[in-house]
């Protein structure tokens, strides 16, 4: 079981966000955890402000070392210093998300995600609390919230009794490197076209084999770079050559 903590101005978004659906349900069992402690709450300004000009000058307003800490703090305070626990600050400056990091991710107990607004947090608490510093993509968002929920969801979708069908999340793109391979359902035919043929052959050995080269003609058409790896990664130009 994988506990999440999200700390944020906005618990509302995050909280409806990621207590629907698939994810909501593993709530409900237990499965997983989900909360949001609102930063705001932790102010000692008597109106609420948690952030201030940044030193130096330039544009926007920079949100405050205190309010964050002492945020953090409370979780850490409360899940005890013996839980295992990455703090994890969502920035375009951090690693590039991925999912052999959400499988990682997955196997810790306790994980609490900061996210930004304005121009940023000052950089004093970062050092202090962040053991992680992760990035969703090359472009900036108006606040870390959104890019929080998409890694909670694609963690939690990894922890043991989530998903259910514990071998959909091992099948699917990037669970082995490649992209998936095309996926089919009823009717047979559809505006014309035809489920492939091997697929109703009844024969697994086949299936497998028609879906591996399907997903590296796929990969290597759409993500020639996780192609690359993954033909070097198994020595396959050396067994074509």
């Amino acid at each position: 079981m994988v506990d999440f903590h999200i700390l944020t101005l906005f618990p509302d978004m995050v909280m409806q966000g990621l207590h629907t659906s698939i994810l909501g349900r593993a709530v409900d069992r237990g499965d997983i955890a989900i909360e949001a402690v609102n930063i705001r709450d932790f102010t000692t300004d008597k109106h609420g402000k948690v952030d201030d000009y940044t030193y130096g000058g330039g544009a926007g307003m920079l949100m405050q070392a205190q309010p964050v800490f002492d945020a953090c703090q409370s979780v850490i305070d409360r899940i005890g210093q013996d839980r295992r626990r990455r703090v994890i600050y969502v920035t375009p400056q951090g690693k590039p998300f991925h999912q052999a990091m959400a499988k990682e991710l997955s196997m810790e107990e306790e994980l609490i995600f900061l996210c930004g607004h304005y121009e940023g947090i000052d950089e004093r608490v970062l050092e202090e609390i962040v053991t992680d510093e992760v990035s969703l993509g090359d472009y900036v968002l108006t606040g870390g919230e959104l890019a929080a929920m998409v890694m909670v969801d694609a963690i939690a979708r990894l922890v043991p009794g989530v998903l259910h069908n514990e071998e959909s999340a091992e099948t699917e793109s990037f669970g082995d490197g490649l992209l998936e391979y095309p996926q089919y359902s009823r009717p047979e035919i559809w505006h014309g076209k035809r489920v492939p043929e091997i697929l109703l052959s009844g024969d697994h050995a086949k299936v497998d084999a028609w879906r591996l080269e399907q997903a590296l003609l796929r990969t290597k058409e759409r993500r020639p770079d996780l192609y690359e790896k993954y033909m070097e990664a198994h020595d396959l130009y050396n067994q074509r050559g």
